[in-house]
């Protein structure tokens, strides 16, 4: 449908202003509105790119008309009122900071490259408005406010881009190799190379042992190969850009350059190399002048100590989330590799962030459910779900978890995310989605729409988890929406917002309950069939109680028997509007595949 551009985005921003009902803040919970929290995770240059002129690809850095066709911060804003009545209730943007160009993957570069973590990203905002990025930034957490809604940030403090401009103005901040070093490809072994270090099977083991058992005091550095490649860092005025890449000057006369960064752990992850990154140097200790697992995640008790911290790049990353409370009202930040942060630093970022505002909420990117990300400040996980969730079995056994003992912390009831392949692409595509959404929704946990997820999105944005050598082989990194121009097909006949409306509406109805964490409000229903996953859901005392009845089976349909303990001789399916039979407290239920029903009893 062809529009006015200016009309369109200014009846959008006069709808939201009108009806402005702006954010309520209840009690200071430290954060713990997250539990109660329905997230859309948005990564803007993706989820609001737009071919404004038809012309079949995203026109790039503009179209003809002076429009962006990538995603911005004015497209972003026009998207909140969808956003809003999909049910949601807090809007989780991908990083928004600057982009560092040395190493550059695809078109645009990846948004966890970031230059100056200070700086937003110029390329999110639309130069048509005439407009600086950070007003349309900081107009877009506005009008989210203004519909109820929050806004979560994702940083990383842990890297950063390659050409950062903290390597010119603190080399010492980051690790330096020698120049004529060159880079290990996919596969090899080469230790002349700079790549993640080579271990032997046995130092594999020793490593995981020691690390499993918690002796941090002798680890296993890695070989001399390596170590040998690192030279103490060039003075600031020996820094100069060659070719889009820092190139530091010895005293000596060598020339230096800034290494990429790899997986932190373990060892031997197959993942491919960072090549636009770098690991920031946060302790200072010459026998440690290195880039190893012991020295970026799994840290020498040697080497973390008071007297070695870099204190004033901690002082810098400690004043960033307190920059983008002030300057543009964010409500929580999301901590992408914050397991590889020093927990003292961690404690200083929390204590500065929630001095300023007391409910301010802090995600960890933690596959790990554990009392260790609730100490140290966060009110949320990833957690595992988004890998259990394909296996029938490994489901069983979360809701088994989550009736006899609970989690200590809430986590994402999602079956993706941006570094994982797209739900509807696993076994049962878009059943399979719909599926998720409904059993998610339902769970103690925290429901998480990746965007593109409601589409029946295929194509996945960024391959960084669960991927095998094969998929990614075929996901090239010039090919990933992470790294690459890419739009979402809004007229996909897959979509199914319909359907997470729905659920997301009758999540509410019952969310008092729903969000109670304590493995009183859940119970396991009929466990006897593989593919039949079915619980209970309670309010105190049991005054009011739904089942969730669904078939993990996507390649037919399943017949079981389910004991209600009820008097009622029907029960109503909320999602649908059907009535189901019921003969002496049980409900026999004939499930499609992929099929979920939801009842109150």
């Amino acid at each position: 449908m062809k529009v006015s551009p200016f009309a369109y985005y200014l009846d959008v921003v006069s709808r939201i202003s009108r009806g402005r009902r702006p954010l309520r803040r209840g009690r200071s919970t430290g954060g713990d509105w997250t539990r109660d929290a329905v997230i859309y995770n948005m990564f803007v240059r993706t989820t609001a790119a737009f071919d404004h002129n038809g012309s079949g690809r995203l026109d790039l850095p503009l179209n003809s008309e002076g429009f962006r066709e990538t995603g911005t911060f004015l497209k972003a804003i026009a998207m909140l009122p969808y956003i809003k009545r999909l049910g949601c209730t807090t809007v989780h943007l991908l990083p928004v900071t600057s982009i560092g160009h040395d190493g550059n993957k695809g078109t645009l570069g990846s948004p966890y490259a970031i230059r100056n973590p200070y700086e937003l990203d110029e390329n999110l905002s639309e130069p048509a408005l005439g407009l600086d990025v950070k007003t349309e930034f900081k107009a877009f957490v506005e009008a989210a406010h203004w519909l109820g809604m929050r806004v979560v940030v994702e940083f990383v403090f842990r890297t950063a881009a390659k050409d950062s401009d903290w390597v010119k103005e603190h080399p010492e901040w980051v690790y330096w190799i020698r120049d004529e070093i060159t880079v290990r490809g996919p596969g090899e072994t080469n230790e002349s190379k700079y790549g993640s270090p080579v271990f032997a099977r046995d130092e594999l083991t020793r490593i995981h042992r020691d690390i499993y058992e918690g002796r941090f005091g002798e680890l296993i550095p890695p070989h001399a190969e390596h170590l040998t490649m690192f030279t103490l860092p060039p003075a600031p005025d020996a820094v100069e850009k060659v070719d889009g890449r820092y190139i530091g000057t010895l005293p000596d006369g060598r020339k230096v350059k800034v290494p990429g960064a790899f997986a932190d752990w373990p060892p031997d992850d197959n993942q491919p190399p960072w090549g636009d990154v770098t690991y920031l140097r946060m302790y200072d200790h010459p026998d440690f002048n290195y880039i190893g697992y012991n020295t970026i995640r799994m840290y020498d008790s040697r080497l973390a100590r008071p007297e070695y911290v870099t204190r004033p790049l901690w002082d810098r990353i400690v004043g960033i989330i307190p920059y983008y409370q002030r300057a543009f009202g964010i409500d929580g930040v999301m901590i992408d590799m914050g397991h590889a942060l020093p927990k003292e630093l961690k404690s200083e970022m929390v204590s500065k962030a929630r001095s300023i505002n007391p409910d301010f909420a802090f995600w960890d990117e933690n596959f790990a459910v554990t009392q260790k990300s609730r100490e140290e400040g966060y009110n949320i996980v990833v957690g595992y779900c988004w890998i259990d969730q394909q296996y029938p079995d490994r489901m069983k056994n979360l809701a088994r978890d989550l009736a006899e003992k609970g989690f200590p912390i809430p986590f994402l009831a999602t079956p993706e995310t941006h570094n994982t392949p797209r739900a509807a692409a696993r076994p049962g595509g878009v059943l399979y989605a719909k599926w998720a959404m409904v059993v998610n929704s339902f769970l103690p946990a925290v429901p998480f729409v990746h965007s593109g997820y409601e589409l029946g999105e295929r194509f996945p944005i960024n391959t960084g988890l669960d991927f095998t050598d094969e998929e990614l082989r075929l996901y090239s990194s010039e090919r990933l929406p992470l790294f690459s121009e890419y739009a979402y097909n809004w007229a996909s006949r897959e979509e199914f917002t319909g359907w997470i409306k729905t659920v997301l509406g009758v999540r509410r109805r019952y969310a008092d309950f729903i969000v109670d964490p304590r493995p009183e409000s859940f119970r396991l229903l009929q466990d006897s069939s593989p593919s039949i996953l079915a619980f209970a859901r309670m309010s105190p005392r049991g005054h009011k109680k739904i089942a969730v009845i669904s078939n993990m089976n996507f390649a037919g349909p399943e017949t079981i028997a389910i004991p209600l303990e009820t008097s009622r001789r029907r029960c109503l399916d909320l999602l649908t509007g059907r009535s189901l039979p019921v003969q002496n407290g049980t409900l026999v239920v004939r499930l499609q595949a992929g099929e979920c029903w939801v009842t109150e009893y």
